[in-house]
């Protein structure tokens, strides 16, 4: 049986998960040794099965990215943060310094060009709560390895991801990692 692997992407771009597809031709070596499980590679909303990987993009900005990463921790050997805003809150996390409060007056209500006759905050139960910050992943539950990057590079996924898969402690090369 091949082992499992599964991502999600939480308060961020999805421009991590691009970089994975970016690992071109190696996506195909990478089927071959694993199956995917939650992922949106293949939809699935929950995590089927223990997993020996659990790649998580984003940080934590909503009740539902903490109980995501909870269901990550739980089912994954491995949970590695991929990126920066899974590392650092990254970009979600500018908004740490200004009082949440005013972040949805200035979205909902008070941002020119918004059309919000009511003068309503979407409330509905079944939006996730918002956070009053933006969590960074280990902040919240153990994390394993980290990839930084805004995206990390395809080489760097590579590397750390069949480094894990063979058993191997993960190790980045310098000159795989961009800071500019």
């Amino acid at each position: 049986m091949k082992p499992r692997i599964a991502t999600c992407s939480l308060a961020g771009c999805f421009g991590c998960h691009m970089s994975i597809l970016d690992i071109d031709e190696r996506i195909l070596k990478l089927a071959e040794l694993v199956d995917f499980d939650r992922s949106p590679i293949n939809d699935f909303k929950h995590i089927t099965t223990r997993c020996a990987v659990g790649i998580i993009e984003g940080g934590c900005c909503n009740e539902e990215n903490v109980h995501v990463l909870h269901e990550f921790r739980e089912n994954c050997d491995n949970l590695v943060s991929l990126g920066d805003c899974a590392i650092s809150g990254g970009i979600p996390a500018l908004r740490n310094n200004i009082p949440l409060e005013e972040c949805l007056e200035t979205a909902y209500l008070n941002n020119p060009g918004i059309y919000n006759p009511s003068g309503i905050v979407p409330n509905d139960e079944e939006i996730p709560m918002i956070l009053k910050k933006v969590y960074p992943c280990h902040e919240v539950v153990k994390i394993d390895y980290y990839i930084p990057g805004c995206p990390p590079p395809a080489d760097a996924i590579w590397d750390v991801l069949t480094a894990l898969l063979e058993g191997r402690a993960p190790v980045i090369a310098y000159d795989s990692l961009k800071y500019d």
